[in-house]
């Protein structure tokens, strides 16, 4: 019990934020601000799982590259458009006699990317890069969800940089502190205010969702985009409570006696899509042995088997253009050979 104590007293009290001169490096004239670092090291964690988990399934990096250059994209613009039309789009385009934001628009790197805008938007980026792969876009989803769920989690640590989206003030003693000079303090609490670290739960929350999607594929081997589902299950719950703690600006919608800020209902509404969902795939998917990876007419035996016939057509029509070529040049060696036998030569006379 002594020991317990002081570890207990050995513990900080609070989660500190980071002073202002952290949330960004400056290289020159090269500003890097630590929300984008932690997109970034979002992105790359995803592509380093999705790509062990594609190659494990009959895949490849080039494969992988060629459906990132399109999902990445998308994403971020998508996510960057959630955030402005669903968000906070009184301050991007003012109301009345609110000042419009528009050239912050762009700005990605002060925060705000809308995790449910990304997903939806750069799902389109995916099945186009999957068409032009020749996988199924399930294949792929249900490899990269493990991932995504990782990017997420390293992402919200942007949040804490720009100490912005946390929760209501708490007396836990993980509670968050955020310097009472910033833009996102709450006017009329005290300077000591602790707030829910809310981006650390659905860190927390996001990892844990990882490792589970993980042990159910391992275990279930989810297929067709059953594992999608289970995603969007995990992701929504997560996200319905987090979103009951925030303290920042958003739309209240009353539907009945609930009112719910715009992002718990749409996190409701994912919820229940995840599950009529998979209770159809599922569904679908009883009694089914076959697992395509592919798309039909794309699969590896098919186009190698397409090659080779592509390779012996060309054979044939070049042995074919050279026996042509051959048959002139042979008639003419033979009539000169004819005429020099039966003309006598000059000193013959």
């Amino acid at each position: 019990m002594a020991l317990a104590a002081q570890l207990a007293l050995a513990l900080p009290a609070s989660i500190p934020s980071p002073l202002p001169e952290f949330s960004k490096i400056s290289i020159g004239p090269l500003t890097i601000h630590a929300y984008a670092l932690c997109i970034l090291a979002g992105i790359l964690i995803a592509l380093w799982l999705t790509n062990k988990r594609l190659t494990a399934r009959g895949g490849n990096s080039d494969m992988l590259w060629d459906i990132a250059i399109w999902t990445i994209p998308f994403g971020i613009i998508g996510g960057r458009l959630y955030h402005v039309l669903i968000t906070d789009p009184m301050y991007y385009f003012g109301i009345g006699e609110q000042q419009a934001h528009l050239a912050e628009i762009p700005q990605i790197w002060l925060g705000g990317l809308g995790i449910m805008g990304a997903v939806s938007l750069g799902a389109l980026g995916a099945w186009i890069g999957c068409r032009k792969s020749g996988i199924r876009l399930s294949a792929f989803v249900d490899a990269a969800v493990p991932g995504l769920l990782l990017a997420q989690a390293a992402g919200r640590w942007g949040n804490w940089f720009n100490q912005e989206l946390f929760g209501a003030p708490t007396t836990l003693p993980w509670g968050l502190e955020i310097d009472p000079s910033s833009y996102n303090f709450p006017a009329g609490l005290p300077a000591d205010t602790l707030f829910h670290p809310t981006f650390l739960y659905e860190s927390l929350w996001n990892i844990l969702g990882a490792i589970v999607l993980i042990g159910l594929d391992k275990k279930f081997k989810l297929r067709r985009g059953a594992l999608f589902c289970c995603y969007m299950i995990w992701y929504g719950i997560g996200r319905t409570f987090t979103e009951s703690l925030r303290l920042d600006s958003a739309e209240i919608i009353a539907i009945g006696p609930l009112a719910l800020r715009v992002h718990q209902w749409l996190a409701i509404g994912i919820v229940i899509a995840g599950v009529i969902a998979l209770v159809f795939v599922l569904g679908k998917l009883r009694g089914q042995q076959a697992d395509p990876f592919y798309l039909p007419g794309k699969e590896p035996a098919v186009l190698a088997a397409a090659a080779e016939a592509t390779e012996a057509t060309e054979a044939t029509e070049a042995g074919k253009a050279s026996k042509v070529g051959e048959a002139p040049a042979s008639n003419a060696s033979e009539k000169t050979q004819a005429r020099s036998t039966s003309e006598p030569d000059a000193e013959g006379n």
